[in-house]
């Protein structure tokens, strides 16, 4: 997770080069991002079927190469459409790995889902952090392309060699006693008995309040990611020093990168204790704050910095929240294939967030509308949970709860009717 976070999360410092080197918009070079996010979104259900049935391993090395070919195939090519299908090559590759590992935490850990997904998608959103001050280095010293060479060829090897131990439990493995069983809180949604099959989830309602509700987190998160080093240099802050050898926009990377490693595990642990709804709307809350305050810190470079990386706080719960509500609701079965699903709704927002913010971006001729749009879009998600899928989790508790005492009551009788 830490190696397949750069073609994400330092996408943003090739996009300047690119426009310049490609002659052309960055609405255009924004639909290579869109490419790469709806490769690693849609693809993640299928690949989540493969390793629910054949195992992580190949899958992960499979897309290792992906990855690798990807970054060095970019660094080679001359035109767009060039562009656009290596990097959507590159997330088919990050859809496998990531696909993979979300499957195996939730599998290995299901009484500690938010914890397990916390620092695995940590993970994914920190693992850039050391390499946003290097890269950039290298795009501005020896250019875009040998970055994409370099870092693409050493990417796709580590992914090839830390794919061979990963395995999943065997059939019938159970946590140990007084271990993780013994985490669970009284908030914590009851197991469910019975995991239902994709088919089944895809027909509830509880799947499709989370989708909706992922589409309008992710689009401010992804927003913020893809298009920041193009808000910095409109107002000038990439060009600002605010540390020595260090201007804002690196600075900006860096710090929400590193606050995702602390903030994801923080939030799947928050989840853990007083329950995924309610630590939902707590986080779609601040992250249209932190918008917000992005909002009003556009012209001034250490807000700039604070606000980004609040945004990043708050935006990576939605991956640890997500993932652990649906293997709470739908059990830990089909859990690879399940959270891959509803993780589709990554490319959706990734639409609007990459080509679609760009293209707002030369109609207006400014970032404020689309950020307003951000902050709106959380607004609407921490309301629409509040109203809607609290209620709706309260109701399937209650439902469980019962479930259980049905079961309870009957096992005296079924024992002496034996002679047991």
């Amino acid at each position: 997770m830490l190696a397949i976070a750069s073609p994400q999360y330092t996408w943003t410092l090739f996009t300047i080069p690119l426009v310049k080197e490609l002659h052309a918009q960055l609405s255009e070079i924004q639909i290579a991002f869109t490419l790469f996010i709806v490769g690693q979104s849609w693809l993640v259900p299928f690949l989540g079927y493969i390793v629910d049935c054949l195992g992580a391993r190949g899958v992960v090395a499979t897309g290792g190469v992906l990855v690798g070919a990807s970054w060095v195939s970019s660094g080679v090519t001359h035109s767009l459409w060039g562009l656009y299908v290596s990097y959507a090559i590159g997330g088919v590759g990050v859809a496998a790995v990531y696909g993979a590992c979300m499957g195996l935490a939730l599998k290995w850990f299901p009484e500690r889902r938010g914890l397990a997904a916390g620092l695995v998608v940590g993970a994914y959103g920190s693992g850039a952090a050391l390499l946003v001050v290097p890269i950039r280095h290298m795009i501005e010293h020896g250019g875009y392309r040998t970055a994409f060479l370099e870092y693409g060829s050493a990417l796709g090897l580590v992914l090839v060699l830390v794919a061979w131990p990963m395995m999943a439990p065997y059939a019938g493995w159970k946590p140990p006693r007084g271990g993780s069983a013994a985490f669970r809180n009284p908030r914590q949604l009851p197991p469910a008995v019975v995991s239902s099959t994709p088919v089944q989830m895809i027909r509830s309602g509880a799947f499709h309040l989370m989708y909706v509700l992922s589409v309008l987190v992710m689009f401010g998160g992804l927003l913020v990611g893809a298009q920041l080093k193009p808000i910095a240099t409109a107002y000038g802050l990439d060009k600002v020093m605010l540390l020595p050898a260090t201007d804002t926009l690196s600075l900006a990377l860096m710090a929400s990168l590193s606050v995702a490693a602390i903030a994801r595990p923080f939030w799947g642990v928050l989840s853990d204790r007083i329950g995924r709804d309610r630590t939902m709307a707590i986080a779609f809350a601040v992250a249209g704050g932190a918008i917000l305050g992005l909002l009003q810190s556009l012209q001034h470079p250490l807000g700039f910095v604070v606000f980004v990386s609040l945004t990043a706080f708050a935006w990576g719960a939605s991956f640890v929240l997500f993932s652990a509500a649906i293997g709470d609701i739908f059990g830990s079965a089909y859990a690879a294939t399940n959270c891959g699903i509803h993780y589709t709704s990554k490319g959706v927002a990734a639409i609007f967030a990459g080509w679609g913010a760009a293209k707002v971006l030369e109609i207006t001729g400014s970032w404020l509308p689309v950020l307003w749009i951000g902050f709106l879009c959380n607004v609407l998600a921490a309301v629409l949970t509040v109203l809607f899928f609290r209620p709706m989790i309260a109701r399937l508790a209650a439902q469980r709860a019962g479930e259980a005492t049905s079961t309870v009551a009957i096992q005296p009788a079924h024992s002496e009717g034996h002679g047991d």
